[in-house]
């Protein structure tokens, strides 16, 4: 954990203070973040920047087109500039410095240049020049030195990460679009390397990890980092996508320093503009936007989800359009290498609903099922709430793998880890809880040991599905011919429909009916009605004898049960129940032993409709993951004589202190 980010931090923070009055807050990190990478690629560059304009001139003399390959031996790194101005350079001309700003960038390696087109940082040149602010700005970060060597690689990704966040409080952005912390993302990457570690540890190792929404690259530059510290031989290529057009830019930068293929962060959204669509990745981690809505792209993916089925990335269903979750995830499994050649391991952060939103018939249910019965779940570990810098929910890690060991098959592991963390001197937003290495540490251990105790419950896999029958339960009606019942035929469509003439000969012969009498059989009911009207000469549709039944009848348990022309019993919706039999368990067993003893004339309504549409057999299948269901412990009331103590020394308190009063 970097301790003094904060410091650094806060001094290119205090920049923004220039801008006040002539940039709104919310418009800040246009200037500051594109300066903040920019300073850092200054310091960078400035060290062999001698070198690099002497081969410059060498290649110009000798008519090389490509020099970039040379420049970036010159220059010992993947970024390069090839104009005599430095951060100091340029403010020793203050008269000129929107110009030989702008000549500096544009004289930056190819890369580097489409980093700074999205930043759109011309217009904020030009702006800053007309306001006399572009030399004040520019001179403040000459005050900071930014070079890795003076600031490391995971040093600079906390002062990005601490300084968007600060623009987007300023700005009040979405509460899903969130940082993760180093500490998580540590986490995470134990989890799904630590199982290779003895991979990744031979000579000339070399590996692949992606992360669908990069963000600013935090989590491949701490996955990088544990490959290194485990085996410096070994290669780790980073690849990513990311939708902000900064906090792509911002990642590109941090890749081209550590020595990363440019062409590897990709710009764009990774559901419609997938930019790896051919590649399969070793290790593929992420914290996706949470509870955000995927409306804006409902077509382009359900489109793919229909015509391409399991072929596409989203064949197992569509999560409802206000979060995407399970969209990423999806993605993700589908970047899986296959196990034939070596499999893939994925972690991803979630809130909560990914566990249990949604019914057997609903999208998140559907990729639930097609993710546990591949067997592709290893893991899920419970983390504390406050973790995060701008929501202070509870999130989970999900583990991923589509080659489990061998121990690990058809099982889930639940790690609850939610009281494992360390209380924070001082808060960042949201954010005032931290795992201490200890806690990463604890946790990773419990990962790897796969043994059930107070923090870890070993799971069937089968256990989370269930089949969901329909209970029905026998209708039972009784009948009155009151004139307000009557009456209430007007309310009845089917009713009001027929000719006024119609309507008043049905009334009229309804009056002639016992207003006392209360029939509680319907069909002795329905037969004096038939022969009230045979009496006037009434023929009228089936539609108006379900009206009267509507209107002058009424729910009544002590009544003779409803049937249909077949004898049948028909069904009381209001009394319609549903249960989730355990999957393995024969419904109608569960039904003769869990129901029939409890509800009387209960019976299983075996409609097409209620078999599943995957098996065929009775029963919709649907899978919930009741994650804190497994480390509940039942708590028994305290004893009355506890209670009735304890309520007779309040009473002799306030006995005492009314007399005190009175007094």
């Amino acid at each position: 954990m970097v301790d003094n980010f904060n410091e650094k931090a806060d001094f290119i923070w205090s920049i923004a203070d220039l801008l006040r009055g002539d940039y709104k807050q919310s418009e800040y990190q246009k200037v500051i973040l594109p300066l903040t990478v920019l300073r850092r690629l200054d310091c960078v560059t400035a060290r062999n920047k001698d070198d690099v304009l002497e081969r410059h001139e060498q290649l110009q003399e000798q008519g090389i087109e490509n020099v970039a390959p040379s420049l970036k031996k010159a220059a010992d790194a993947e970024v390069y500039n090839t104009s005599e101005y430095t951060f100091e350079a340029l403010c020793n001309d203050p008269e000129n410095i929107a110009d030989n700003l702008q000549y500096y960038i544009n004289q930056y390696d190819e890369e580097t240049k489409e980093i700074f087109e999205k930043f759109d940082f011309g217009y904020q040149i030009q702006r800053l020049d007309d306001a006399d602010l572009l030399y004040k700005v520019v001179r403040q970060f000459t005050e900071i030195d930014l070079h890795p060597d003076e600031v490391a690689n995971e040093e600079m990704g906390y002062i990005y990460e601490e300084l968007i966040r600060k623009f987007n409080e300023l700005s009040n952005e979405t509460a899903g679009e969130h940082f993760t912390p180093r500490e998580v993302i540590e986490l995470m990457v134990n989890l799904i390397f630590q199982e290779d570690d003895e991979a990744l540890s031979e000579q000339g190792a070399v590996r692949t990890v992606y992360d669908p929404a990069c963000g600013t690259g935090g989590m491949l530059s701490v996955a990088e980092e544990y490959v290194r510290q485990l085996n410096n031989d070994a290669r780790l290529h980073a690849f990513g996508q990311e939708l902000n057009p900064e906090s792509y830019a911002v990642c590109n930068s941090d890749m081209l320093i550590k020595g990363q293929e440019p062409d590897n962060i990709v710009y764009g959204n990774s559901f419609t503009q997938d930019g790896f669509p051919s590649k399969r990745f070793d290790y593929i981690l992420s914290n996706p936007p949470f509870g955000v809505s995927w409306k804006k792209v409902k077509e382009e993916i359900e489109r793919e989800h229909e015509e391409e089925g399991y072929a596409g990335r989203f064949g197992a269903g569509t999560p409802r359009t206000n979060d995407g979750a399970f969209l990423f995830l999806q993605h993700m499994i589908s970047k899986m290498k296959p196990p034939e050649e070596g499999g893939s391991r994925i972690a991803i952060v979630f809130n909560g609903s990914p566990l249990f939103n949604g019914g057997p018939n609903s999208g998140e249910s559907a990729i639930r099922r097609w993710i546990l019965e591949n067997d592709w779940l290893e893991a899920i570990v419970g983390l504390p709430e406050n973790l995060f810098y701008n929501t202070p929910i509870r999130t989970y890690i999900w583990v991923l793998s589509n080659d489990k060991p061998e121990e690990r098959k058809n099982k889930v592991q639940l790690i609850d880890a939610q009281d494992l963390y360390a209380e924070m001197d001082d808060s960042l937003g949201e954010k005032r809880h931290e795992l201490a290495q200890e806690h990463v540490n604890e946790i990773s251990r419990i990962f790897g040991d796969l043994e059930a105790n107070g923090r870890s419950k070993v799971v069937p896999t089968e256990e989370f599905g269930y089949r969901r029958i329909v209970i029905d339960r026998p209708l039972r009606m009784s009948f009155r011919a009151t004139e307000e019942r009557i009456k209430s035929l007007d309310d009845e469509r089917a009713f009001t429909n027929r000719d006024e003439e119609t309507q008043d000969a049905v009334k009229d012969a309804l009056r002639k009916l016992d207003a006392e009498k209360l029939w509680m059989d319907r069909d002795k009911f329905m037969s004096a009605v038939e022969n009230c009207f045979e009496e006037h000469g009434i023929n009228v549709r089936n539609s108006v004898h379900n009206a009267i039944e509507r209107a002058l009848g009424e729910k009544n348990d002590d009544a003779e049960i409803v049937t249909d022309s077949k004898g049948n019993p028909e069904h009381d919706t209001d009394l319609r129940d549903r249960e989730r039999v355990p999957l393995g368990t024969d419904p109608r067993d569960y039904f003769e032993e869990e129901v029939a003893p409890h509800v009387e004339n209960a019976w299983i309504n075996e409609s097409s409709k209620y078999h599943d549409d995957k098996d065929g057999q009775l029963g919709v299948v649907g899978y919930k993951i009741n994650f804190d269901r497994y480390f509940y412990e039942y708590e028994p009331p305290r004893p009355l004589k506890e209670i009735d103590s304890e309520i007779r020394e309040l009473e002799d308190e306030i006995i005492q202190l009314l007399s005190e009063v009175t007094e």
